[in-house]
């Protein structure tokens, strides 16, 4: 069995192991990470060799820690990568470069649609009907999407929202409040099979699912990282979050969403943004949390969304594609019948 985990930000990690009776033999780790001394390697291997197949990432991670030298240094890596790499070789999962991607640059729509179209979109994946999905999100108009699990009151100015003519919709993704006008934000999505993310834990998989665009932002020269558990930032501020939903068929919705040029003044009014919420983020003011695209760049927001679909066709492949008329037909359907109606909008009051 075989194994690769590329550490988000750091090295591959690459196992090769078998099983029997139930437990992990002939383990071997691999990689292009450094480790010292010479013997940690040996350490690590004789670590992972017998525990259970069905031992968790972080177990395999504590039985690592354990077993090594005191003075041992791992760069690139950390005990609990290798753990990952492990679960993936034993639940044969896949990694990016498997798949045939199609790439999606639509048309502008309105909000509501492409809220709609990552439901329809997942579960077509999950059905086998859809191939393995990037698609960006262009926006015909603005609007607020709240998290599954935010409460409407908590989350929204109603007479602010009215006023700016910016409708509020309720997504099926978990997390946070979005504030985004066509102009001021990047949007992409994720539409995945459950085996690209198998072996990892949500926290881990949000930053795999996102290490392409990490790589493409410092491409245009963002000191860009990953801050658990869903921040895209940067040394100068908070830059976007992503949000993931994971169906019962497997496949996995992951998007996020860029700030390219937010209007400040008008997200702090028509969103609440409480002390609460910011005081994991060392800042007292939403508006410093924002820190656009535009600003650390210099560049049109459509040369910066260019740039990412190039990184991810170096990395990755995938040819352009566009949705279907089934497709757009399902996700008018899915308006009709959920996105658009006051049960869905307000089931968390």
């Amino acid at each position: 069995m075989h194994g690769e985990y590329k550490v988000p930000g750091g090295k591959l990690v690459v196992v090769d192991l078998e099983q029997s009776d139930g437990r992990i033999v002939d383990f071997r780790l691999a990689g292009d990470f450094f480790l010292e001394p010479d013997e940690a390697l040996g350490a690590i291997d004789e670590a992972v060799n017998g525990l259970p197949v069905t031992a968790t990432a972080v177990e395999i991670g504590q039985a690592i820690t354990a077993g090594l030298p005191q003075d041992a240094v791992l760069l690139g890596f950390t005990p609990e990568s290798v753990g990952v790499a492990v679960r993936r070789a034993l639940q044969h999962a896949s990694s990016f470069g498997d798949y045939e991607w199609t790439i999606i640059d639509d048309e502008p729509r309105l909000p509501i649609v492409h809220v709609a179209l990552d439901e329809v979109l997942t579960e077509e994946v999950g059905a086998g009907r859809r191939g393995p999905t990037l698609r960006f999100w262009n926006l015909a108009g603005p609007a607020v999407y709240l998290g599954s699990f935010q409460s409407y009151r908590n989350e929204v100015e109603p007479d602010a929202a009215e006023r700016h003519g910016i409708p509020v919709l309720r997504r099926i993704t978990g997390g946070g409040a979005m504030f985004s006008e066509p102009d001021n934000a990047i949007t992409y999505s994720l539409y995945v099979p459950g085996d690209l993310v198998s072996g990892m834990s949500f926290q881990d998989s949000y930053a795999f699912l996102d290490a392409w665009v990490i790589e493409a932002l410092k491409g245009l020269g963002i000191d860009a990282f990953y801050a658990p558990l869903n921040d895209i930032t940067s040394a100068k501020g908070k830059i976007g979050g992503a949000a993931q939903k994971r169906l019962a068929s497997g496949a996995v919705l992951h998007h996020a969403t860029m700030s390219y040029d937010i209007d400040a003044d008008k997200m702090t009014e028509v969103l609440r943004i409480g002390k609460e919420k910011l005081s994991d983020k060392g800042t007292t003011s939403a508006k410093k949390r924002v820190d656009p695209l535009k600003s650390q760049t210099g560049m049109e927001k459509a040369a910066v969304q260019d740039a990412l679909k190039g990184t991810f066709r170096r990395l990755f492949g995938g040819a352009d594609g566009t949705l279907t008329e089934a497709e757009l037909a399902e996700a008018e359907e899915r308006i009709r019948s959920k996105f658009s109606t006051r049960e869905w909008l307000h089931r968390v009051p």
